[in-house]
């Protein structure tokens, strides 16, 4: 399906590929990606009940209480300085202003990050380190978690970031002639932006977390591709998970994605701007709204805790730079049919068609587009986000756009 789909846009992919077989193999090496260590069963969730902080911009005083003890494990993250809490599964069954931040910290936040696995990220304002990182008993059998910040010298942070036994997991790399797989179905990876740790943006009016709304529309979308013949879609997240940016292009590309739909609902600090908008990758930004969306999103890795490695080679970058040359077409085609069927039914920003460097949709091989359905910043798109039967509407309009872009695929490709 895959060749079927280059032919609709002038050239085949399969021929594409094959000229490049004979050095694909140097991507092997070169495009690792950051991928959570695979775990076995899920556990049951410890229970977080209780939380507090306290103290100054000298020292601050992190606790939680769990029902059981909890094993933990701190590291250091830099640019910028952050505190890594690791956690087995954990539910969070506090309100949340109870861990807002204040004293040394600028932003807390805290989550899923897998089935049998919960982080907690503090933020600094400033270098820090832990003088106290321990679990205590209480009184009632139940257990605190206490965390002791103090500031720290810039040397001494970057110290604890260089000494610390601890890099970031990545997963194999994938395999660079699995591209020219033709399976003969037409497959749709459909990816919930946010998740877990990372809520996304937050409804001005209902606080709605945006992973709420992404979920509850991948879910719809899938599900309705899946009742179209000749069209398989799957989700990269089923649940309130954190996902890496680099994970969801690897379960699409291990999927066998043809398509890869990101659907987000953001915020802009201009209230009155709404609509829907359909973005491509570039690495020129169409415009500044369009740059500082894309700057926002791939901040969803760091508010988690994750830090991205070094590229990979040059080398390496020519060559995946000539792959997604050859895709980038297939994703404009998409963005063209998405906007046509949204166009009337479905209310557009101005200029609707945007672009700009999104990590997410960096997937060298599959066309790819990141969907933002409105803005949560806006009262009245808020409604609508909420509203189950508007998005019905639009899901049924995304149906359309896809059926039509396969159809144009196999017609060509015949």
């Amino acid at each position: 399906m895959k060749a079927s789909a280059a032919t609709a846009c002038g050239g085949s992919r399969q021929r594409f590929f094959a000229r490049i077989g004979c050095v694909a193999l140097l991507l092997i090496s070169a495009i690792a990606t950051l991928s959570p260590t695979a775990v076995g069963a899920t556990p049951q969730p410890l229970l977080a009940f209780s939380a507090r902080v306290a103290g100054d911009e000298a020292r601050t005083r992190i606790v939680i209480d769990f029902e059981k003890k909890p094993e933990f494990s701190v590291h250091y993250v830099a640019a910028p300085e952050r505190v890594i809490v690791d956690l087995p599964a954990t539910a969070f069954g506090f309100p949340a202003e109870d861990l807002s931040a204040r004293g040394l910290f600028k932003d807390i936040r805290y989550g899923t990050m897998g089935e049998a696995s919960a982080r907690i990220v503090l933020t600094a304002k400033k270098p820090v380190k832990l003088s106290i990182a321990e679990v205590q008993s209480n009184d009632n059998g139940s257990y605190r978690l206490v965390l002791d910040a103090e500031m720290a010298s810039k040397e001494v942070f970057a110290d604890l970031v260089k000494t610390q036994n601890w890099a970031m997991p990545r997963a194999a790399a994938p395999d660079p002639l699995a591209m020219a797989v033709k399976d003969n179905v037409f497959t749709v990876a459909v990816d919930a932006g946010h998740g877990g740790i990372d809520a996304g943006a937050t409804g001005a009016g209902t606080k709605t977390p945006e992973k709420t709304i992404t979920l509850a529309f991948a879910k719809t979308l899938a599900e309705r591709l899946n009742k179209v013949d000749g069209i398989k879609a799957f989700l990269t997240r089923d649940d309130d998970t954190f996902l890496s940016l680099s994970e969801r292009v690897t379960l699409a590309r291990q999927g066998h994605a043809d398509l890869f739909v990101s659907a987000h609902a953001d915020t802009l600090g201009q209230k009155d701007i709404r609509g829907a908008t359909v973005y491509t990758l570039s690495d020129k930004a169409s415009d500044r709204m369009a740059e500082n969306l894309a700057t926002r999103e791939n901040l969803s890795d760091e508010l988690a805790g994750y830090t991205l490695q070094s590229g990979p080679p040059e080398v390496a970058d020519i060559l995946l730079d000539l792959t997604r040359r050859e895709t980038q077409a297939f994703s404009i085609a998409l963005a063209t049919n998405v906007v046509e069927s949204f166009e009337g039914q479905i209310g557009l920003i101005n200029n609707p068609h945007r672009y700009a460097g999104f990590q997410v949709l960096r997937a060298p091989d599959i066309p790819s587009v990141l969907l933002e359905l409105g803005f949560l910043s806006n009262a009245e798109d808020e409604k609508l986000l909420l509203d189950e039967s508007w998005r019905s509407k639009v899901i049924d309009r995304m149906v359309d756009a896809i059926r039509r872009y396969r159809d144009r695929a196999v017609a060509n490709g015949g």
